[in-house]
């Protein structure tokens, strides 16, 4: 009979765990549920040690890592720590109890303040979104108001679960997009790479041999001779001048000016342009299903989704749509206004105002637009990788091409 580890949260919020004999999964969290525990992690093979109980009868925190982890929050724990208290409030853990887990569980010392904070405000009887607000920069409106929908419904564990899986799929479209770059930038890196070896090590070899024939070379080969003088020479300064650009202008892009500009630039790029147009959109179209569906005010999710989108110009044209929607207007006509919508949005928009069904719309909205998105950059790359390819070839063959007639015009003197 396998052996399985398990961690579970007591009615008073202690943390135990322990080791048990069972058939299955399912019948150790049947067995646990049966104990009046709220399991949290059950794993096959006993690969969590159970540890010894502490002075408050809890058992010894498992599963930590050797090292302790640090840094600030980042948006991973956070999904982490909404994933755990959905589960926790799901199996009727109170709120209070269920922080209290959380902070026992937690091995990071800035998640574990976070979380005492939060515990601290809602033992002295703030609100949990009031809590949450405290933390403005790290929870956002989003977050907030959905935790604020919740708590007002009386589903705060239906909204965290909504809350993840809105997270989730934000992190999974990402994670998309950087393992499909990845090969691309290797590319790219390997290309600098192989013209930096040309230039420094294999074409001064020929320096000596062109010296003393000044005209009579082909100019393809000047050009080379004068690029690898320039390289060799001048190659820190230019390094040096190319990296001191490229901190001004990241500088300037940080300012509110300069990213206006840049992402005005992005948005009319012929490819990237329209991905970054359809994901910022996805953006809007997800928080506003998302927030409509857990009863949030239709004006206040219209402000709340607007502020998710972070193209500065983008969010400006969506922003008309809330007063027009607060003076009376329709759904459809605010979209229409804001010349930002195609007639997919716009029709869907207009079904689900006839039907009452505008949240659940704005979500379909939402796949579609993250399926057109993720098409997109796999066809978008697959493309670049063989131009890279091409370019790279095109720029080593110039070299050896150049050098080859350098070779030959000394073949036609010495004739």
């Amino acid at each position: 009979m396998p052996e399985f580890a398990w961690r579970a949260a007591s009615a008073g919020g202690q943390l135990v765990q322990g080791q048990t004999d069972a058939p299955s999964a399912d019948v150790v969290l049947r067995q646990l549920r049966e104990r009046g525990l709220t399991p949290i992690r059950v794993d096959e093979g006993g690969a969590l040690a159970a540890g010894n109980l502490g002075a408050g009868g809890a058992l010894a925190r498992f599963g930590q890592s050797r090292r302790t982890p640090r840094g600030p929050v980042k948006p991973a724990d956070v999904r982490t720590l909404t994933s755990e208290l959905s589960i926790m409030l799901r199996a009727g853990l109170a709120l209070d109890n269920a922080l209290r887990v959380l902070i026992e569980m937690s091995a990071k010392p800035s998640l574990k303040t976070l979380l005492e904070g939060l515990l601290e405000d809602v033992k002295g009887g703030a609100p949990f979104s009031r809590a949450l607000a405290t933390h403005h920069e790290l929870f956002g409106d989003f977050y907030i108001n959905m935790v604020r929908s919740g708590e007002a419904s009386g589903k705060m564990s239906q909204v965290l679960e909504r809350l993840v899986a809105h997270m989730e799929r934000l992190r999974a479209l990402r994670e998309s997009v950087i393992s499909a770059t990845l090969y691309p930038a290797i590319l790219l890196c390997v290309a600098v790479l192989s013209l930096t070896v040309m230039l420094a090590l294999v074409v001064p070899q020929f320096q000596k041999l062109f010296a003393d024939m000044g005209d009579a070379l082909p100019l393809p080969t000047r050009i080379l001779m004068a690029l690898d003088n320039g390289f060799r020479h001048y190659g820190l300064f230019i390094g040096a001048a190319l990296v001191a650009a490229g901190w001004l202008a990241w500088r300037w892009f940080a300012t509110p000016e300069g990213r206006t500009w840049w992402q005005a630039r992005v948005l009319s790029l012929p490819v990237i342009g329209r991905l970054q147009y359809q994901y910022q959109l996805m953006l809007f179209a997800r928080a506003l299903g998302t927030l409509l569906g857990n009863g949030v005010p239709l004006l206040t999710a219209l402000h709340i989704a607007t502020e998710t989108v972070g193209n500065d110009n983008l969010r400006q044209a969506l922003a008309k749509m809330t007063p027009l929607v607060k003076e009376g207007g329709r759904m459809v006509r605010a979209m229409q206004a804001t010349q930002a919508f195609e007639p997919l949005a716009i029709n869907l928009v207009r079904v689900g105002e006839e039907t009452g069904r505008i949240g659940p719309m704005m979500n379909e909205l939402a796949e579609v637009l993250d399926r057109n998105v993720e098409t997109g950059i796999r066809r978008a790359l697959t493309l670049l990788e063989p131009v890279m390819i091409l370019a790279l070839g095109v720029l080593i063959a110039c070299i050896i091409v150049s050098i080859l007639l350098g070779v030959l015009s000394i073949n036609d003197l010495a004739k």
